[in-house]
């Protein structure tokens, strides 16, 4: 009894034709991706200031990684500028999601909240404003950021956090911690949220390090054993200058496994 099959099998030509097909398209989508993880890196990198301000007490240094495999790119800025009334205004902060919208959202939270601090000096009113206008952009977005205020004629450190990880700070006479401020939700979210400010008198000489949670926490390494680590770097380094601090902090990424792109911002303020 013999058996035909209903279906022949196809032949040589046929298969490697099949086979060219798929490898074509999955070239094409590679350099597809690949592509937008170049444009994502580039605006991130262009978006970046070249330069931080400073003022007589007080220094500041950053640093930027970008995700160990390239695909996770766009999300993560700092930022420093001048404000009308003389004082300097920080951010720092993580857009959730990455890639290109990453990159471009991150563009619009960094000019808001420039814009914003042009017209209140308040880092509360800062987040709060900036959070209005986010929410009503037509995005899905969102970002976690924290924003400082250095005022130089009365030596006062004012912040706000929106959703953003705790600040970790030291003094050159052996005070360490890592803050522990209300805080408000990310921004972007919900219109008409209210952002507490905490305000740090600056008596004697450290640095206050910010960082975003690319730096932190990573597979299988939780977001306080990435804290504790940097508040050691912190201690140790509180009397030094602020360039080779925040090379150090950003080196905690590569212990979190850095699946993510990550951001320091180190103030460092003298008597």
């Amino acid at each position: 009894m013999s058996r035909h099959r209903s279906h022949r099998p196809a032949n040589a030509d046929s298969l490697l034709a099949e086979l060219g097909r798929l490898t074509t398209q999955a070239l094409e989508r590679a350099e597809l991706q690949r592509a937008r993880i170049e444009l994502a890196e580039a605006l991130q990198r262009e978006m970046l200031p070249d330069s931080l301000p400073e003022l007589p007490g007080l220094r500041a240094a950053a640093r930027y990684a970008p995700a160990r495999d390239g695909l996770d790119i766009g999300g993560d800025w700092y930022d420093g500028f001048r404000l009308p009334d003389g004082s300097l205004g920080f951010s720092i902060g993580d857009v959730q999601g990455h890639d290109v919208e990453a990159a471009a959202f991150m563009g619009q939270v960094r000019i808001g909240l420039r814009a914003v601090a042009a017209f209140t000096t308040d880092p509360g009113e800062v987040l709060s404003r900036t959070n209005d206008l986010l929410a009503t952009l037509d995005s899905s977005l969102f970002a976690t950021c924290t924003f400082l205020r250095f005022d130089p004629a009365t030596r006062e450190l004012s912040g706000a956090r929106a959703g953003h990880v705790p600040t970790v700070w030291a003094t050159a006479d052996g005070e360490s911690g890592i803050t522990a401020d209300e805080g408000g939700v990310p921004l972007g979210i919900t219109p008409g949220e209210s952002f507490p400010v905490t305000r740090h008198p600056l008596s004697a000489p450290g640095v206050c390090v910010l960082v975003t949670d690319g730096v932190l926490e990573g597979p299988a390494f939780p977001i306080e054993a990435g804290l504790e680590h940097v508040l050691r770097i912190v201690r140790a380094g509180a009397d030094g200058p602020p360039d080779e601090l925040a090379a150090k902090v950003i080196t905690v990424a590569d212990l979190t496994g850095h699946t993510d792109d990550a951001a320091v911002l180190v103030l460092r303020y003298d008597e």
